[in-house]
């Protein structure tokens, strides 16, 4: 018999921690030593607070690109609908590199997966040979951004 799913555990925070990460998301470049100044601790405590930060899942410090900028003509979201068991299929999706965002929804739609690709062609691809060829995929409909607004990744710390 298979063994139900386990939800992850919420990470608790301290106000320290959760200002460390307030710098970091206004700089993840952000020397030790600043943010430890900006925090009240020591460059080595805020690198030991910064490393279990990373280890537990909490955060991650990345370069987030444009993708224009890089060769992505083409931004989308593709609203899915499946068949039989969602996590599955989510776990499928992710598994393709021009997929960058997959979440699982309640509403017109069972999985949101967002893509990046260099042109129609790579679009149609994308779709057709290889999302709409996965297990339980019903139905997908894609929404292409024509322009981007606001992408922003310094919300608060609850």
């Amino acid at each position: 018999m298979a063994q139900p799913k386990t939800r992850s555990r919420r990470q608790q925070l301290d106000d320290t921690s959760k200002a460390i990460i307030e710098q970091l998301q206004q700089d993840g470049r952000r020397p030790y030593a600043a943010i430890g100044k900006a925090v009240g601790l020591s460059e080595a405590a805020v690198r030991q607070r910064v490393q279990k930060l990373i280890e537990t899942g909490t955060v991650q410090i990345v370069a987030v690109t444009d993708p224009q900028q890089i060769g992505f003509a083409r931004e989308l979201m593709i609203g899915i609908n499946i068949e039989g068991d969602l996590e599955e299929a989510a776990d499928l999706l992710s598994e393709i590199p021009e997929v960058v965002y997959v979440v699982l929804t309640a509403g017109s739609f069972d999985i949101l997966a967002e893509a990046v690709v260099v042109d129609d062609d790579h679009l149609l691809e994308l779709i057709n040979d290889r999302i709409r060829k996965l297990p339980g995929v019903r139905r997908t409909e894609t929404f292409m951004y024509l322009k981007l607004k606001k992408q922003t990744y310094n919300w608060g710390i609850a």
